[in-house]
């Protein structure tokens, strides 16, 4: 096993832990961490090594970014997509990104059919967002409202699965 792969999966256990427990994944683990993935692909690639670590932790931040900007996710998801992708590369934290989305939906499907305020909440927020869609006119709080309000989950609970299934697939 890699020293990269060893890395991503101990911040990623320690993510999940920290999540589980506080619903936060702290700066004090995901800053180290980049930061590690960073002098790590410095001293291994040189310059290049250095330049596709950045490229890597801008790949997990920009579009988890525009998610927590949104109110999706927390901005602990964020860096710890940054960091993660320090240490594995574009591509794999895109394909990470990619699975825990994927299980993030199924985790809001559970939710949707065992927790019924939930689905109350959701049904309402899709009433709201269909009539904003198609010409009705509600104002943009009371379209946000529903969401505020919302059951949440920790995000590792959809993270963790969707690693195990990268490196399934990887091999």
């Amino acid at each position: 096993m890699t020293i990269q792969l060893l890395a991503a999966g101990l911040l990623l256990l320690a993510a999940l832990y920290t999540d589980l427990k506080s619903m936060t994944i702290p700066n004090l683990l995901t800053v180290p961490f980049l930061a590690g993935g960073c002098v790590y692909a410095l001293f291994a690639g040189g310059g290049h090594g250095l330049l596709l670590a950045v490229y890597g932790a801008a790949a997990g931040f920009v579009p988890l970014l525009i998610l927590h900007l949104a109110k999706g996710i927390g901005a602990g998801d964020v860096k710890l997509f940054a960091a993660l992708g320090a240490w594995l590369g574009a591509l794999a934290v895109l394909q990470l990104m990619m699975y825990a989305i994927l299980y993030a939906g199924l985790v809001g499907l559970v939710l949707l059919v065992f927790h019924r305020p939930f689905a109350r909440k959701m049904t309402a927020g899709m009433y709201t967002f269909f009539s904003l869609r198609f010409g009705g006119r509600p104002n943009a709080s009371s379209w946000l409202a529903w969401a505020k309000n919302g059951r949440t989950f920790p995000f590792m609970l959809a993270v963790a699965p969707g690693a195990l299934t990268l490196w399934m697939i990887s091999g």
